[in-house]
């Protein structure tokens, strides 16, 4: 049952961070900008979730595991980082690195002391 719920919760996740992506592309932008926001989204969801302590096997395999875990992308991080350095513009990619870290490690964190 376990692995029917990942599945459920990434037919989810991973369109929306494809969507987040393109449409940040597609206003002119850095695509990059939509990987940001997904992986600050998803950790601030599963840090709520991880957050209640308490809640069900399924539900984290399905929202922590299948839906946070498509949505946010180390993948797509590390090839924005090498991309940019690629264009020469490595402070950009140091910035945008930092940002992923910090940003993200701060929303798991509020996330979870909201849902505590």
């Amino acid at each position: 049952m376990t692995p029917l719920l990942v599945a459920a919760g990434a037919l989810v996740g991973a369109p929306v961070r494809l969507l987040a992506t393109r449409l940040a592309a597609r206003r002119g932008g850095d695509p990059a900008l939509g990987t940001l926001a997904v992986n600050v989204a998803g950790s601030a969801v599963l840090g709520v979730l991880l957050g209640l302590g308490d809640a069900p096997a399924a539900v984290v395999a399905l929202v922590g595991t299948g839906f946070c875990g498509t949505l946010t992308t180390f993948s797509a991080f590390g090839a924005d980082v090498v991309r940019l350095v690629a264009e020469r513009a490595v402070g950009r990619a140091l910035g945008y690195a930092g940002a992923n870290v910090v940003l993200g490690l701060g929303a798991a964190a509020a996330g979870c002391a909201l849902a505590g």
